[in-house]
């Protein structure tokens, strides 16, 4: 094998090799999130928005919560039994009013008990989602946000 064929067979398992690092990572969070339902008896939904971990060419990618969240998350909860109880994991700084308002109430409407679990933080729209639950349940250090809706620049010259 000559130099220039090294050179592309390196390279081409470099950038393979994130891809490769996220399927495992995923396929042991689902391992792990079907292990505590069925420990726990319960369907665990995860809206979890992780910017410190997401990147395009080296720059980071703000996540947040938007109207894909909120179909997924509110698909989840219909598939689920209307008596089975739910874990919300939410680690979010906010997003779209809409969207948070779509999924608390969804969670607001849930029969079964409805538990919501903040690791770390539920800013503003994650807040608001967290309101909606039965009970939260926080890391000693998480935090909830104040739940601050903006408005664009289009909605302010409606409203001045």
């Amino acid at each position: 094998m000559d130099i220039l064929s090294l050179f592309w067979l390196f390279f081409m398992l470099s950038a393979l090799q994130p891809v490769v690092r996220q399927r495992m990572r995923e396929a042991a969070r689902s391992r792990m999130i079907a292990k505590i339902e069925r420990s726990g008896g319960t369907r665990v939904i995860l809206l979890v928005h992780r910017q410190e971990t997401m990147s395009l060419l080296g720059f980071p990618l703000m996540r947040f919560i938007d109207i894909q969240d909120s179909e997924e998350v509110i698909r989840a909860i219909h598939l689920t039994d209307p008596e089975e109880p739910i874990d919300l994991v939410l680690h979010t700084p906010g997003g779209l009013v809409l969207a948070s308002l779509q999924i608390a109430r969804a969670i607001a409407r849930h029969e079964g008990k409805v538990r919501v679990v903040v690791p770390h933080y539920a800013m503003s729209g994650g807040t608001l989602i967290a309101l909606a639950a039965d009970e939260i349940v926080m890391c000693e250090h998480a935090i909830l946000g104040p739940v601050d809706p903006q408005l664009d620049s289009v909605c302010r010259g409606l409203y001045s």
